[in-house]
């Protein structure tokens, strides 16, 4: 008799301890890697976006234009006022991307286009 309740209470307990293991790999992961896994995303969106003329700052805080993309991982940038400071750097070393203005007020006039054929195709339906 003795011998069958102690080896029902281990069965229970491994899987006590089972289920401890899943939830914390559950929290693990949802507090750690999908973060992560979102965060690389958005910064491959914004590497995949990015254009000749945008202003950039870096991950050392500087601020530039991109005047020129070599390759898939190079782009140049120009610093500041002086148009002879122009630097080649890793794509990866860029944090932040602004698009300018005549771009941005492009790419709204595209969705306004866009929505504006939908509306017309409705229309003759």
């Amino acid at each position: 008799m003795f011998f069958l309740a102690n080896q029902n209470s281990a069965m229970g307990g491994g899987i006590g301890i089972l289920l401890y293991l899943v939830f914390f790999a559950a929290i693990f992961y949802f507090l750690l890697i999908r973060p992560q896994k979102k965060q690389r995303a958005a910064q491959q969106d914004l590497m995949s976006s990015l254009a000749v003329g945008d202003s950039i700052m870096t991950t050392s805080g500087f601020f530039g234009t991109v005047i020129d993309m070599p390759d898939d991982d190079t782009v140049i940038v120009e610093f500041g006022n002086n148009k002879n400071c122009r630097i080649p750097m890793h794509k990866r070393a860029i944090a932040e991307v602004e698009k300018p203005e005549s771009a941005i007020a492009g790419a709204e006039e595209e969705v306004n286009d866009d929505a504006e054929k939908k509306e017309s195709k409705k229309n003759k339906k």
